[in-house]
């Protein structure tokens, strides 16, 4: 039990040093979202109105939740793509003939990357004052929660398809038809009661949509109506939850039966 922490936590810290002395890897992880969120929201700004919610309520700030989560995308895109460079420069192989398990190479590079997600999802919470949303204090641990573990199953299915490629820009290029329409059907960009029968039925089966409708909740409840609300914390939470554990299940499971060679 030991070596399997040691190993996990070993590999986890690795993650951590790697991705922060490569600054490109940071701005381009943040920066990009927030130009994007400051762009489309002052754009937007003046033509979005929700129905029955205050006036003073601007897309900068509907499209706020929706940004954090877009930049916990971007960071573990980014993270995950380690594991494929990390099989050119030999690295990869020298841990799997270790003597240690499939399950703390998973484990460490899974949390390695959420935590960094994690991070600079908060970075850009700071912010959140400045633009008139506040998040009363007993509420801070539950999106404290969702974020990081929207943060962990994102960098599992990053994990899942990073595993099984060798090629840089081929995995960029499947997250941006993948990861890119998933966080659009999320209900980041538009209320998803305005939205088509067969665009809601989408948006209903996508897990990201219930840690968007969390956040949104936490930091929009005093300024949307009940109609745009949507499931319940607890069911986000749920939702959540199983995602990541499933995206890890599934990481371990492509991870033990395939040498990566």
């Amino acid at each position: 039990m030991n070596h399997f922490f040691l190993a996990a936590g070993t590999l986890w810290q690795r993650e951590l040093v790697r991705f922060y002395r490569d600054r490109s890897r940071v701005i381009g992880a943040l920066v990009p979202p927030l130009v994007f969120w400051f762009l489309i929201g002052s754009g937007l700004g003046s033509s979005f109105k929700a129905t029955g919610s205050p006036g003073d309520m601007n897309y900068l700030q509907y499209f706020f939740p929706g940004t954090i989560v877009l930049i916990v995308l971007f960071t573990a895109i980014f993270s995950t793509i380690s594991i494929i460079e990390d099989r050119h420069e030999g690295f990869l192989q020298s841990v799997l003939v270790a003597p240690i398990s499939r399950a703390s190479l998973v484990t460490g590079k899974l949390l390695g990357g959420s935590t960094l997600a994690f991070l600079q999802g908060l970075v850009f919470l700071l912010i959140a004052p400045g633009i008139g949303l506040t998040l009363p204090l007993p509420e801070l641990s539950y999106v404290l929660m969702i974020l990081f573990l929207i943060a962990f199953g994102l960098t599992g299915l990053g994990f899942c398809i990073a595993w099984s490629l060798d090629s840089t820009q081929g995995f960029h290029a499947i997250m941006n038809l993948f990861l890119i329409p998933m966080w659009m059907l999320s209900g980041a960009l538009f209320p998803v009661n305005g939205a088509p029968a067969w665009l809601r039925l989408l948006v209903h089966l996508n897990p990201l949509t219930y840690g968007i409708a969390a956040l949104q909740q936490s930091f929009l409840i005093h300024g949307l109506p009940p109609l745009y609300l949507g499931p319940s914390p607890l069911l986000c939470a749920t939702v959540i939850t199983l995602f990541g554990l499933l995206t890890f299940g599934i990481s371990l499971f492509t991870a033990s039966r395939s040498k990566s060679s």
